[in-house]
């Protein structure tokens, strides 16, 4: 009983450190104008330690599966926050909005698809998926430019063909593999094959076997 206790001890180390002081970080954002300069420093703070806790995990030997899903998490509610401080004060044309509403029903289904799969939440660190929550990341920089409408345009069509790409993945894969980095990975692709094709032919072997048995 206390060995089990002890393993299910959130483990304290600087890359998971790095993660909680985003979610403390994306916390105080809640309360303060998305307007003033306080915002984006403990903003941009908060993005730095995104870049800081992979780079510490890697470093010191400490990354994990548990990790992983804690940065995944911490993003969520980082980019949770974004949305309800940002998105209310952009005047975006309506194609842009409903660009937004087709990425949240693609997030939520594939999430959805992922815990009807492996039980559990998952993410993929895509190259897609690093380069929308790059430029996400890019909004309050430019949400007071002219760019900002042609630039959100941009980011609608990166971020549905990210959570496209990762819908799929998940509906194609009976295993998690949360740092693939591309569908078109043909080293993972092959895998996948070969394990499809063996589970397949074990399924069929195993139907033949019932069939002669009646």
């Amino acid at each position: 009983m206390n060995r089990e206790a002890k393993n299910r001890k959130i483990p304290i180390n600087p890359a998971n450190s790095m993660t909680f002081l985003r979610i403390i970080g994306s916390f105080f954002l809640l309360f303060i104008p998305a307007s003033s300069a306080m915002f984006l420093a403990i903003y941009t703070l908060a993005g730095v330690t995104d870049v800081l806790d992979g780079w510490l995990a890697r470093k010191t030997g400490t990354a994990s599966a548990w990790g992983a899903r804690l940065d995944s998490i911490a993003d969520l509610f980082f980019y949770a926050v974004l949305f309800l401080k940002i998105f209310p004060i952009l005047k975006l044309p309506i194609g842009i909005w409903c660009g937004v509403i087709v990425v949240l029903l693609l997030r939520v289904t594939g999430y959805m698809v992922a815990v009807f799969r492996y039980h559990q939440f998952a993410a993929v660190h895509t190259w897609l998926n690093k380069l929308t929550g790059l430029a996400v990341f890019a909004i309050p920089y430019v949400a007071f430019l002219p760019i900002v409408v042609p630039f959100c345009g941009i980011l609608c069509v990166i971020a549905i063909a990210a959570a496209s790409e990762e819908l799929l993945l998940h509906l194609c894969r009976r295993e998690y593999d949360p740092d693939t980095r591309t569908i078109l990975d043909k080293k993972k692709l092959c895998t996948w094959f070969r394990q499809e094709s063996s589970i397949n032919y074990n399924q069929s072997v195993s139907k033949a076997d019932r069939e002669k048995e009646q």
